[in-house]
């Protein structure tokens, strides 16, 4: 079998359609079940300080795309995905996009499986992999955003067949799509406000762990930083001054 071959026999062949399809329910809610998992993965490490559960799930994300990129017929995540919406009714997107970003998937689980299974060293930019990759399955499952899909159509110059929400044919958006001016300003307030906040939170909250302490350094710059451990410094200086005036 030639690598073009194993390339393009991939998917479903389904009646109706002339090239091979992937159920697009399936895998929304295999990426919805990834990210969750992936979520709470994340919650345990930081709340009990356990490595094991993170070295298995990130073991077993790698496993998974493995599956997925050679048959996704047997991957487990997608297996779960596929009982979830057994009575719904499939969603057919083209095979070879949503091959082309599992691949991708794969490759991006693969330096998370050294650093964090096989040589457990982590950081704050590495844990930030981690993070995009949770995002990404997040995208794909609640919205049917899949950047692997966009960005094969743009390293490959074709326009990808049967997209996820039918985003690769042309057509006018109906009115119930379109933002009049208060929704505009509604929905931009909003971004405004969960960022606003989200930084607020991190850059003024006393964290107390260690993944705390690298989210707030992070969004803190150099002078901030410094500034914050000059406060800290005169506070230990005026807590001395006080215990010897007493």
């Amino acid at each position: 079998m030639s690598l073009q071959t194993f390339w393009l026999n991939y998917g479903e062949k389904v009646p109706g359609y002339d090239i091979p399809v992937i159920n697009e329910r399936e895998a929304r809610a295999a990426a919805g079940i990834l990210a969750m998992l992936g979520t709470i993965v994340l919650f345990i490490g930081i709340g009990y300080n356990h490595t094991i559960v993170a070295k298995v799930y990130l073991a077993f994300l790698w496993f998974d795309f493995v599956a997925r990129v050679f048959n996704p017929r047997y991957s487990p995540s997608l297996l779960l995905g596929k009982f979830m919406v057994r009575n719904q009714k499939p969603e057919y997107v083209g095979a070879i996009q949503k091959r082309f970003a599992w691949v991708l998937g794969w490759m991006i689980s693969f330096p998370m499986v050294y650093w964090f299974v096989l040589n457990w060293d982590i950081t704050f930019y590495k844990v930030l992999i981690c993070v995009l990759c949770i995002s990404l399955m997040f995208l794909e499952s609640a919205f049917a955003i899949c950047l692997g899909c966009i960005l094969y159509k743009y390293i490959t110059k074709e326009d990808p067949r049967y997209c996820p929400g039918g985003v690769c044919e042309v057509r006018v958006k109906e009115p119930i799509q379109m933002f009049n001016p208060l929704q505009k300003m509604i929905a931009v307030l909003t971004v405004i406000g969960l960022v606003s906040g989200i930084y607020l939170f991190l850059a003024k909250t006393e964290s107390k762990t260690f993944f705390g302490d690298f989210l707030h350094e992070a969004v803190l710059t150099k002078t901030q930083l410094k500034q914050e451990k000059d406060e800290k410094y005169q506070k230990m200086i005026d807590l001395e001054f006080e215990d010897d005036d007493s």
